[in-house]
């Protein structure tokens, strides 16, 4: 039997996804391929969907072992799944709220980006796209969300020089709503979830797509790039 590395549970209307492997929370194949299957089955007419991770960590980003082995046909699969999923968050028709238990690096904070609302935990918790500084590019399906999401007056410094910042200056830059005290994180992140939640359907989705459709179109233009250029939808 697979480990379980991201589990699906409901509060009333409100479900909730948790990321966990133990580590890095680092998004391989495996977990994205989870967290794909559990995103099917999640109410779409109703409801919110809350994001979070374990203890300390939200997400470090994609798994750095799949991308040290070199083998180009699972990082492909991997990288694509990613895009994908973000895709699928950024376009979801009912609210998502990233509860943001730490640091959120990479794959991790674009994740955080594409939800509708996001609620870190106060502490020594970073936010950093570090691609760059990884001599990696930031391709336009993720530029795109970016772009939608960050302060112009931090773009560069967060997104070209992939600058790092507290969870407390990620407020500024836009990569964060809010910062609460561990104590109180799950209540508040329960609360801003449910408030979400009563937004009617299919007004929210339709507003939402309405707002969205120009990003959308690109990030699925550049997926469907990425799919000739790799010959994954041969």
């Amino acid at each position: 039997m697979a480990e379980k590395l991201a589990t699906l549970s409901q509060e009333n209307d409100i479900s909730i996804i948790k990321l966990d492997d133990g580590k890095a929370n680092a998004f391989s194949f495996e977990m994205l391929s989870q967290v794909n299957a559990l995103l099917a089955q999640v109410q779409k007419d109703s409801g919110a969907l809350v994001i979070t991770g374990r203890d300390g960590l939200f997400s470090g980003g994609f798994d750095l072992k799949t991308l040290a082995t070199g083998d180009m046909e699972k990082i492909t699969m991997m990288v694509q799944l990613g895009y994908r999923l973000l895709l699928e968050l950024y376009s979801f028709d009912r609210p998502i709220i990233a509860a943001v238990s730490g640091h959120a690096i990479a794959l991790g904070l674009f994740v955080t980006c594409s939800a509708d609302y996001r609620i870190a935990i106060d502490g020594q918790y970073v936010c950093q796209a570090n691609e760059v500084r990884n001599n990696m590019d930031i391709p336009p399906q993720i530029m795109e969300i970016l772009k939608a999401r960050v302060n112009k007056n931090y773009f560069y410094p967060a997104v070209f020089h992939a600058d790092t910042y507290s969870v407390q200056d990620s407020i500024a830059v836009g990569y964060i709503d809010e910062v609460v005290s561990a104590e109180k994180f799950m209540d508040r992140v329960m609360e801003k979830a449910n408030e979400l939640a009563s937004l009617p359907h299919p007004f929210y989705a339709n507003t939402k797509k309405s707002a969205q459709e120009d990003v959308r179109e690109k990030i699925a233009a550049a997926i469907k790039k990425y799919e000739q250029l790799t010959g994954l939808n041969n």
